[in-house]
């Protein structure tokens, strides 16, 4: 049974507060439990605004944008879709339907999906439709495009391959799942000649890009406690890989990296995560449940700091910027801090509304779609 996680949280608060309403891509943005106000800071560095734009409203859904070169393909809820060349708009179209999460592309493609289980690919040059096809449930996540394959998960956890050109399905890859999961739009990652995709009950799994069979599988946490709802420990974010390791998070679990082509486990611990984390050579940044984010040392998983001075801001999932990291919050605000010591560097603000994707790089920058469907593009100085 996948349940609204809404329901999950009124049922977990009986005992204790919780942050997972936030993994809800249904629910409303604004953080069930009061968020710690922000202290104003000085700066040490600034993040300067390189452009802005806009594609309209993500309404209750979670709407990522591609980024291939200097292009952006970002889309809305009610269908539009349009690219932009360093913050220029080239062409905007309506796919005709609404769409219920984030594009995928890879520069000739540019790929989305809808609640009703369609996917739909479009010329990345023209906007031109291509092909249509049918998955097995609601499309949450973005697709994943590379080396000729549309990678799209659904909604009831399966994986399903496409040919970039046509639309013809390649292969599928399902598994068994727990009795009760989270519903979030969590997508898959390319990894070479594999694709990376975290599921309910704390697995992790690559598979093969050219058939669809599981390579590993690894376990980045056990579900454990008494309940159905103590023992979900699903993998909601995104994993990162960074030269031979690749390092996940799980809700109610543990952060775990491991080697990229065996699936060993290098090291893990405790630490529950619904937005996820980013590596670089030295640390793993991750933004935990009750709004600190952590760096971890990427060799041992031992505590370098702890920023805890946004708590139960609905963080977004930390991204490695060079000497900084950047993570955004509910209020669409930027938050730049230090990679040494975790202190506030610089900060911006976006829309006033939230930022529920993950930020992603951009040239020496970074790029957040806001839930009103502004596309911000900024550059740490």
């Amino acid at each position: 049974m996948r349940l609204p996680v809404a329901a999950i949280l009124s049922a977990l608060a009986l005992g204790a507060c919780s942050t997972v309403e936030k993994l809800n891509p249904f629910g409303p943005s604004e953080p069930k439990v009061k968020p710690m106000e922000l202290a104003a800071i000085q700066p040490s560095a600034e993040l300067r605004s390189l452009w802005q734009a806009g594609v309209g409203s993500a309404g209750e859904f979670t709407f990522s944008p591609a980024l291939v070169g200097g292009s952006v393909y970002a889309a809305a809820r009610d269908g539009a879709i349009a690219r932009f060349d360093d913050g220029r708009q080239v062409w905007r179209i309506a796919a005709g339907q609404p769409i219920s999460g984030g594009v995928g592309s890879d520069g000739k493609w540019v790929v989305v999906g809808t609640s009703k289980g369609e996917v739909l690919a479009f010329d990345a040059a023209t906007g031109r439709e291509t092909w249509k096809a049918r998955v097995s449930s609601e499309v949450l996540a973005a697709p994943a495009v590379a080396d000729g394959l549309v990678i799209v998960r659904s909604g009831d956890s399966r994986i399903f391959g496409f040919d970039a050109v046509d639309g013809k399905r390649r292969w599928v890859y399902q598994r068994s799942t727990p009795t009760l999961s989270l519903r979030s739009n969590v997508g898959v990652v390319l990894a070479g000649k594999v694709t990376l995709a975290g599921f309910p009950g704390g697995k992790l799994v690559a598979i093969a890009n050219n058939n669809g069979a599981a390579v590993w599988e690894v376990t980045v946490a056990l579900p454990k406690g008494a309940t159905e709802l103590e023992r979900v420990a699903d993998i909601t974010s995104s994993p990162v890989v960074s030269g031979s390791t690749v390092c996940a998070a799980a809700f109610q679990g543990r952060v775990a990296c491991f080697d990229s082509n065996s699936g060993n486990t290098l090291w893990s611990r405790d630490m529950s995560s619904s937005a996820g984390l980013d590596v670089d050579g030295r640390y793993v940044y991750v933004a935990d449940d009750k709004g600190a984010v952590h760096a971890l040392d990427r060799n041992s998983g031992a505590s370098v700091w702890k920023q805890d001075k946004l708590i139960n801001r609905g963080l977004s999932r930390p991204l490695a910027l060079g000497s900084q990291v950047v993570v955004a919050d509910y209020q669409g605000v930027v938050h730049l801090l230090r990679r040494d010591d975790g202190a506030f560097a610089a900060r911006a603000n976006t829309d006033g509304s939230a930022v529920r994707a993950e930020p992603a790089r951009f040239g020496a920058g970074l790029l957040v779609q806001t839930v009103k469907g502004g596309l911000y593009a900024f550059e740490p100085r």
